[in-house]
């Protein structure tokens, strides 16, 4: 299987929207819609990439960063294509797109029920945190005006 790394343009959004639903662990929201991503990946240019092969997109990585901090999310790998280098090679095109930013440290968001996630992410060199949580809390599309 060749593999090619290109980056995310939203030419490839219905490919990859389709390869996020066909994987496990995963978390799909109104976050990702056409717009959404869209403008995301205008934020965050050049950082973000899609792992081709005969034409099929086979992976898939979402990278971007505050200014100090990057982050990867929904990265995933066909399951046919896992085992052979795909999600390492997506998350050091993302690494190596952050270092260019200077950006010296990247978080990823991984479901606690995620065995297989978090086993992946250990044996490319991650570690779990167990000493920070995430809380969040949605914004409601029309904000209340501040006094």
């Amino acid at each position: 299987m060749n593999i090619e790394i290109h980056p995310f343009t939203m030419d490839a959004y219905e490919r990859v929207f389709a390869l996020w639903q066909q994987c496990g662990g995963i978390g799909l929201s109104e976050a990702d819609s056409p717009a959404n991503i869209q403008a995301y990946l205008a934020r965050n240019p050049g950082m973000s990439f899609i792992a081709v092969s005969d034409g099929a997109v086979v992976g898939a990585a979402l990278c971007g960063h505050d200014g100090r901090r990057g982050y990867l999310h929904h990265l995933a790998v066909h399951p046919q294509a896992r085992r052979r280098s795909v999600g390492r090679r997506l998350a050091d095109q993302c690494l190596h797109a952050l270092q260019r930013a200077g950006i010296e440290k990247c978080h990823i968001f991984v479901f606690n029920h995620n065995e297989e996630g978090i086993a992946f992410w250990k044996s490319v060199g991650w570690t779990p945190r167990s000493d920070i949580g995430l809380i969040s809390k949605s914004i409601p599309s029309r904000a209340p005006r501040l006094p």
